[in-house]
């Protein structure tokens, strides 16, 4: 049994590799903070998987889109586009520059950025869109591609959803202008907590590391002013990743592929048992997408919701649901009111994930289908 809250959570981490091995070298060498080889091995080797030309990693994933953003100038008097329908820290990174996150509604399938509405709110202050690849469906990044050119905009994705999802034929990682990610255990690969910037850009590569550490950088004249010396050109934060997470991600990475095609075979056996069930909708895969899955949430009536939740979590299953919309929170109501995004009003009523990660066992899904159908009647 696992040494959880719940017998069957939503998400479990495997650490059944090398993770121990990894872990101990890092210990051993003593540099176990941010000045180790498993920091530039764990980056070399993301930035090769999601074929990015460079990838800094970072101590989480909102520190990566936190980097991203300050990065690229954002800062007061500036409006950034966001999907109403996320985590909040999408939306609050964009706070954290002093800039305005507009939320948009999302696609009713997918659950992504509806990009035709983000057309409509773009303004003159409009820099940026963060688009969320939701559960590890891609976004619909020709479309964002398209308007993000003709409005000269930036485009970001948050992927921590997505690793390893791919959109005709092209790795989430390598699309947009930058990428994040985030490694909680609950995603992918984790490093504990973690994330990770990829670009294609070596301008933002360059700012990015330095903003990372403290803005420090270490002029030509360091060596004739002394071993010891550095400069601080720009205000920086310390959002670096540890060593030991470095040690922990190589390892995962290595299983990244396995992962992903377990976590596929896991997604298809929800979608054959659960086909047929009355009063439940199935997330769906467009055809020019290839989903990570992160998640699999479910839609049920809204009516049903809570009971179906409280029954399924006294059955020891960690159901989750993924997210309360963002113009619910207190922080964000003042710009917003109840209506203005339907859609994401409506999945956010029915919405509930159920556990899917890569350890997950077929009799320990086949529990977690029969209590959901328990559940409903």
């Amino acid at each position: 049994m696992k040494k959880v809250k719940y017998p069957y959570p939503l998400a479990y981490p495997d650490l059944s590799g090398n993770e121990k091995v990894y872990l101990n070298q890092a210990l051993e060498s003593t540099w176990i903070s941010s000045k180790g080889e498993f920091i530039t091995r764990f980056e070399q080797k993301f930035a090769r998987y999601v074929t990015a030309k460079y990838a800094v990693s970072t101590s989480n994933g909102t520190a990566a889109l936190h980097l991203a953003l300050t990065a690229l100038g954002i800062g007061p008097g500036m409006e950034v586009l966001v999907p109403d329908l996320t985590f909040v820290a999408s939306a609050n990174c964009v706070l954290y520059c002093g800039a305005k996150p507009v939320l948009c509604d999302v696609y009713p399938d997918t659950i992504t950025i509806d990009v035709e509405q983000a057309q409509k709110k773009i303004t003159q202050k409009t820099r940026a869109i963060i688009a969320v690849d939701f559960a590890g469906h891609p976004a619909d990044w020709d479309k964002l591609k398209k308007l993000a050119g003709k409005y000269h905009l930036i485009l970001i994705d948050d992927a921590s959803h997505a690793l390893g999802s791919v959109y005709k034929g092209r790795r989430i990682g390598s699309i947009a202008d930058l990428t994040t990610f985030s490694f909680h255990p609950v995603k992918a690969i984790t490093t504990g907590e973690g994330g990770a910037v990829a670009t294609n850009e070596k301008r933002y590569f360059e700012t990015i590391k330095k903003i990372r550490h403290h803005g420090i950088s270490r002029p030509k004249e360091s060596k004739s002013k002394g071993g010891w010396y550095y400069d601080v050109d720009t205000l920086g934060y310390n959002f670096r990743m540890t060593d030991i997470q470095a040690a922990l991600g190589a390892s995962q990475l290595k299983k990244i592929d396995s992962f992903i095609q377990t976590r596929r075979k896991i997604w298809g056996i929800y979608q054959k048992q659960l086909r047929n069930v009355d009063g439940v909708s199935l997330p769906v895969e467009k055809k020019e997408a290839k989903s990570a899955w992160h998640l699999f949430p479910i839609r049920m009536n809204s009516k049903n919701r809570k009971r179906v939740f409280d029954k399924m979590r006294k059955d020891g299953i960690g159901v989750q649901v993924h997210y309360i919309p963002i113009h619910f929170f207190s922080l964000y109501r003042k710009d917003y009111k109840i209506g203005d995004f339907p859609i994401a009003e409506s999945y956010y009523h029915q919405a509930l994930s159920l556990p899917l990660y890569a350890g997950l066992q077929l009799n320990e899904q086949m529990y977690v289908i029969e209590s959901l159908k328990k559940a409903l009647r």
